[in-house]
């Protein structure tokens, strides 16, 4: 077990993304190099007092990397510290150092959190040699031992908290954008069966009055053609798998002209007030079944969340090149969590199809989510 638990360590990869130098590092950083200075000029006891304070600005500007680059800083330091401790062993001096120093803390938290798993391997050797180093070069008890390195480590072990965590959260975001593509594939794959469902229909039509009736067979090739177009466009927008057992329904999913329902499916608090306007006849079958879903999402989000709400407006309008949907109500908007799934999901299927989404609190009252999608699955 112990042999699996550190094969699966060293197949970690580093946490992608690790963010850079803010502005609090800077502040942090400013405030160790001012407390460095001030230490060092008017405190007393300093032992090799220039060597002490430039050890301690190195370290405190190598803060600045120890997200970006753990294991190098964090060899780095400790390996400061390791030389320190031996040449205290081995001469029999005072251990020196600032107090300042205990900014050292934050390095096993960095390696834990963005390290990969054969950089946290090494990063602990130095640490533990320069913790037992330093312990056997001031020892003051066993008690104040055991305190210091649960002081030093416990950082490590609050960083693999936090990755475990990112990293679950991460996998199931992940997992609602999947399910959605997935979604989104099977409303797209329903569309096109019906569409293709309509072809074959009309070609059998045409093939029947083709001898008796020439121009009826003349019409159903032009419908013919201006279906086939479509289905083009309908698979071109295809993105994720189609139904698991290769199937599907030959009906096409809901889209703006079953808006109204979903007023009628709330019942009557929060009342749902539908409007819509422009012209939507031409809207591809994905950027139709788009809007209904979010608006769906929106308003089972509303119902559910949205404290003393007695009103949720839909409003749908369109342009030349898109349409917009956006949907309020007027509840509180501290109940809401604008980190939950349902967001994820919605965001996913508006930028899949090339459009955007913006939700949050109005700063009156409520909460409203606004999306924009092009007239054509993926801004064709």
């Amino acid at each position: 077990m112990l042999r699996n638990a550190v094969r699966s360590l060293l197949a970690e990869p580093r946490a992608p993304e690790p963010p850079g130098r803010v502005w609090r590092d800077w502040v942090l950083v400013g405030g160790l190099l001012l407390a460095v200075v001030l230490e060092g000029v008017l405190r007393e006891d300093v032992v090799w007092r220039p060597a002490a304070i430039v050890i301690a600005v190195v370290v405190a500007c190598a803060l600045l990397w120890r997200r970006t680059r753990p294991l190098t800083v964090v060899a780095a330091v400790f390996g400061v510290l390791i030389v320190i401790n031996l040449v205290t062993l081995v001469t029999g001096n005072a251990t020196f150092g600032l107090y300042s120093m205990i900014c050292v803390v934050l390095l096993p938290y960095s390696l834990a959190r963005w390290g990969s798993g054969r950089e946290i391997l090494i990063g602990l050797v130095f640490i533990l040699v320069a913790l037992v180093l330093g312990i056997a070069s001031d020892f003051t008890g066993y008690a104040e031992a055991a305190f210091g390195s649960m002081f030093l480590l416990f950082p490590a072990t609050l960083g693999l908290a936090v990755r475990y965590r990112w990293t679950a959260r991460n996998r199931e975001l992940g997992q609602v954008r999947l399910r959605e593509r997935e979604l989104l594939a099977r409303e797209l794959h329903d569309t096109v069966a019906h569409h293709v469902s309509a072809i074959v229909i009309r070609a059998q039509a045409g093939r029947a009055v083709a001898a008796t009736r020439p121009e009826a067979a003349v019409d159903a090739l032009a419908v013919i053609e201006a279906e086939g177009t479509r289905t083009l466009a309908e698979m071109r927008a295809m993105v994720g798998v189609l139904r698991d057992d290769g199937t599907a329904a030959l009906a096409p999913q809901p889209g703006v002209a079953e808006l109204e329902q979903l007023a009628r499916s709330t019942g009557d608090r929060p009342r749902v007030e539908v409007e819509v306007s422009g012209d939507l006849g031409d809207l591809d079958g994905a950027v139709g079944a788009a809007i209904y879903r979010i608006a769906q999402e929106s308003i089972t989000n509303a119902v559910r969340h949205a404290r003393q709400a007695t009103r949720i407006d839909v409003r749908l309008t369109s342009s030349d090149d898109s349409v917009q949907l956006t949907v309020r109500d007027n509840g509180e908007t501290t109940s809401r969590n604008p980190g939950g799934y349902g967001l994820v999901g919605m965001a996913e299927r508006a930028t899949l199809l090339g459009g955007t989404l913006a939700a949050g609190p109005d700063p009156d009252r409520g909460w409203s989510v606004d999306v924009v999608l092009p007239r054509k699955a993926g801004g064709r």
